[in-house]
């Protein structure tokens, strides 16, 4: 096994993962299926409330460090063409005794193919340049070879220029290649699954799409997350560090053992009775949904957790909001967050369009069901506010919220896969981004460093914004350090006024519809929008009027008197 290429581990989940196109010097790979991976060599990543949820019995990060490979990666796209002749062909056709294929001709290094053809249900192919040069009648068939080119005009750099032309006479360029119905009667799609080497082809109807094969829609990542929170993944650790001797024995023999002073500690929340319900909800409990494992967090947050041990993995402190802030009244609670721990695993992935992880539709990362999935941990602090709930239910129920919301969830409806909109999930993800632009200034951190993490479910308002990132801006202190009252007060006010004016208004704060499945209002680049990474909605679901309100309605936005003050 040879080497290719590097990557770092926490790209393996959300930037080049299984069944992702991965740019090696001067080659294009893909990663393949976890079933091909080396599952020994892949460390353990502890987070038994997410890992319960996925239905795996383990979460384990990419292995790293091996000379001779560790994640295996298969030749995609599989046919190239010869700058030189151009030549164009599978790479087998061309000279392969190279670590990258050369032209028999010319001895060139051969080039992958700049297209490929994909479909929602995640099937990618090469590019079928062979039945599309043949869709037209040929202009002579003075040849019965079919040996194919890949020719430029030198006009322009449009697709019209770039023609396929085969030996029998047959050609087409490339125009229109990338419409949606380009390939209708020429192909269909193949159901080829090439992240998961000879696995047989799927059944599938539809009609692939061309796509360039760096294009950012070839591959969509459906990742889970979960916050390691106590005392859930503090003992849960303890509990597995001695599974293999506690797993088989009796709830009285378990009862004594956690009665020991080195099970529980003076305080604890923990008793030998929650203690053996756990190893019995271990044994035999069911897998957490999605909400659920918010709402443990939400409430762990709220509960708050002080710093007993160099070694925690969540410190969370309250920060009193005095009545004479100006944020008072619209900030029900402020969180310190000096420490979290986040696990994030990759599910499923999609190709052309967004998918949720436990989509039916969406790829999978083995050809058979495996018990692990990938996953990395990321160390990092953060901000965690709460808006005030009685002002919130009071906003919500107006008319200016509800015929906003209204719109964008008439769009929603007619969306692929339909999300739940609510006026709460509305203001606080709105308010949740421009908080994270404002702190960018403020706390030294790029956005791209920053995340969200949302919590609006039922009575729930509020957010989490922190670092999460493997990079040199991983966690400097700066961001837990705005949490204080007087600062986080200015950040608030100051991104309530930027966000009273977009340099693309009027066409923002006027727009009935933008984004995917215009699922956004008056959001843009200019002001709402982040990285996409930053975002766990994929830069939908936002609308700058619900906090500032509109030219017409200045007084309805939930922040308006505080913008204009």
């Amino acid at each position: 096994m040879t080497t290719v290429g590097e990557s770092r581990r926490s790209q393996l989940i959300g930037t080049f993962g299984v069944g992702a196109i991965f740019p090696a010097p001067d080659q294009s790979l893909m990663i393949c299926g976890i079933d091909h991976w080396h599952e020994d060599r892949c460390p353990e990543v502890v987070e038994p409330r997410l890992a319960k949820s996925l239905g795996v019995s383990s979460l384990r990060t990419p292995s790293a460090g091996r000379k001779n490979g560790d994640v295996p990666v298969i030749r995609f796209p599989r046919w190239y063409f010869c700058p030189d002749c151009r030549r164009l062909d599978h790479w087998r056709s061309f000279d392969t005794t190279h670590k990258n294929p050369r032209c028999p001709v010319d001895g060139r290094a051969a080039i992958p193919s700049r297209f490929v053809v994909a479909c929602t249900a995640g099937h990618i192919s090469d590019f079928p340049y062979h039945a599309w040069a043949h869709s037209q009648p040929p202009v002579d068939s003075h040849s019965g070879r079919h040996d194919l080119t890949l020719e430029s005009r030198g006009e322009t750099s449009s697709l019209g220029n770039i023609v396929v032309r085969c030996s029998c006479g047959a050609h087409r360029s490339l125009d229109g290649a990338f419409s949606p119905r380009a390939l209708m009667g020429a192909a269909w799609c193949t159901g080829e699954r090439a992240w998961l080497p000879g696995s047989p082809n799927q059944p599938c109807k539809e009609i692939p799409r061309t796509l360039q094969r760096g294009s950012s829609n070839t591959w969509f990542a459906n990742v889970r997350s979960a916050i390691s929170i106590p005392p859930w993944s503090a003992m849960h650790r303890k509990i597995r560090t001695s599974w293999s001797l506690i797993k088989d024995l009796d709830e009285p023999t378990l009862h004594a053992i956690f009665a020991q002073s080195n099970w529980v500690g003076d305080g604890s929340l923990w008793t030998p009775d929650r203690l053996v319900g756990l190893v019995r909800d271990i044994r035999e409990g069911r897998p957490l949904d999605e909400d659920e494992l918010r709402d443990q967090e939400y409430e762990a947050i709220l509960e708050g957790n002080a710093e007993q041990d160099p070694s925690d993995q969540f410190v969370c402190n309250h920060v009193p909001v005095a009545p004479s802030l100006p944020i008072a009244g619209y900030i029900d609670q402020i969180r310190e967050v000096s420490r979290l721990r986040e696990v994030t695993a990759l599910v499923s992935f999609s190709r052309l369009r967004p998918m949720l992880p436990d989509d039916p539709a969406a790829a999978r990362l083995s050809e058979a069901p495996q018990n692990w999935l990938p996953a990395i941990e990321i160390y990092g602090e953060g901000i965690f506010v709460r808006l005030d709930a009685a002002n919130v239910d009071a906003w919500v129920k107006s008319d200016f919220a509800a015929r906003r919301t209204s719109t964008i969830g008439a769009a929603a409806r007619s969306a692929f896969r339909p999300p739940s909109i609510t006026a709460r999930g509305l203001l606080v993800h709105s308010l949740a981004h421009v908080v994270m632009n404002e702190l960018s200034m403020d706390a030294g951190y790029p956005v791209a460093s920053l995340r969200e993490r949302l919590y609006t479910s039922g009575e729930q308002a509020g957010f989490l914004i922190y670092t999460a990132t493997a990079d040199s801006a991983g966690s400097l202190g700066g961001l837990c350090a705005q949490s204080a009252p007087d600062r986080l007060s200015d950040v608030i006010r100051s991104a309530m006024q930027r966000a009273l004016w977009c340099t693309s208004d009027p066409v923002c704060i006027e727009s009935a519809g933008s984004g995917i499945d215009n699922l956004n209002m008056a959001a843009c680049h200019a002001c709402l929008l982040v990285p996409e990474t930053s975002c766990e909605l994929r830069n939908t679901q936002l609308d700058r009027a619900l906090l500032v309100g509109t030219p017409e309605e200045p007084d309805a936005g939930y922040f308006s008197e505080l913008a204009r003050a």
